[in-house]
């Protein structure tokens, strides 16, 4: 008997991801795009003389427009992905220091407050979809708990590592020795005690933020104030070019696409959005 219909194997093996493989190179873009939310959220503020609210305005727009083609594609493209991902680490930025700067709301509330926000997130998250796996991000609504999650993490890094360095004084070059410290001992975590691997990856993406918030600090604020003194425009511009110049490398070689885990007929809303599906061969039973 002869099915035109496809085996969930035969869309497990084609369909593609709608984010990267967890690699090297996703580990340190991350990094640099938290480094460079930091610098190029105060390079607006205090380099170009935007005040906070024109700043997150003009980035919010970028963001809303490029999530939206993130949203329209229907497989990972490295440089739509990565853009989203450094002007929602902008976003975060800009998000803490009006809630903190403007409307005077101390950084211990804003860090509780992303906190919780991050973990109802992540709890009506599983409870709709039963994973929080970002191997498997194939449908809208997983990709929307997704992004919600990332801007969560973005603002609440900011927060946690500013607490740190200024609010509790703790100054940046400690403020990067600890949070890497604690990166270190979530991998530890992973390699050594069996933690799980989506337990592992969030915790290490939550802690990235504060990390690359305060080598961003550590860069660009003056040495009076505890840093090497690079400077905004500088340390933005490093940073950014060091992001163009792997996410082309990926680009170009594909080395960060990974097909998508799909356990059902359930994981997809409808195969004719799916680009990488040219044509399914029949089943025989």
């Amino acid at each position: 008997m002869t099915s035109d219909l496809p085996t969930a194997r035969t869309i497990s093996n084609r369909l593609l991801n709608k984010v990267p493989e967890i690699t090297i190179f996703f580990w340190l873009i991350k990094v640099l795009a938290t480094t460079v939310g930091e610098t190029f959220a105060d390079y607006l503020t205090d380099t170009l003389g935007m005040t906070l609210t024109v700043a997150s305005l003009l980035v919010g727009v970028i963001l809303v427009v490029t999530l939206a083609l993130q949203f329209r594609s229907s497989r990972y493209v490295a440089p739509l992905y990565w853009l989203a991902v450094v002007l929602i680490s902008v976003v975060g930025t800009l998000i803490t220091d009006n809630l903190v700067d403007n409307y005077g709301v101390p950084l211990w509330v804003t860090t509780l407050v992303f906190a919780i926000a991050l973990t109802i997130t992540f709890a009506i998250w599983y409870r709709i979809e039963h994973t929080l796996s970002i191997h498997s991000i194939t449908t809208t609504r997983r990709e929307a708990f997704y992004w919600l999650a990332i801007l969560f993490t973005f603002a609440l890094g900011t927060a946690a590592g500013d607490l740190l360095a200024e609010g509790l004084g703790l100054g940046y070059l400690a403020s990067v020795a600890l949070f890497a410290a604690a990166i270190g001992v979530v991998a530890l975590a992973h390699y050594r005690f069996g933690l799980g691997a989506v337990v592992s990856f969030w915790a290490a993406y939550i802690l990235t933020r504060p990390l690359g918030a305060s080598i961003g600090d550590l860069l660009s604020q003056p040495t009076a104030d505890g840093g090497l003194g690079l400077g905004t425009t500088a340390t933005s511009a490093i940073f950014l070019s060091a992001i163009a110049g792997i996410v082309l490398y990926l680009f170009v070689t594909k080395r960060d696409v990974e097909a998508a885990e799909i356990d059902d007929f359930d994981d997809f809303d409808d195969i004719d959005d799916i680009d990488d599906i040219d044509e399914l061969p029949a089943t025989v039973a």
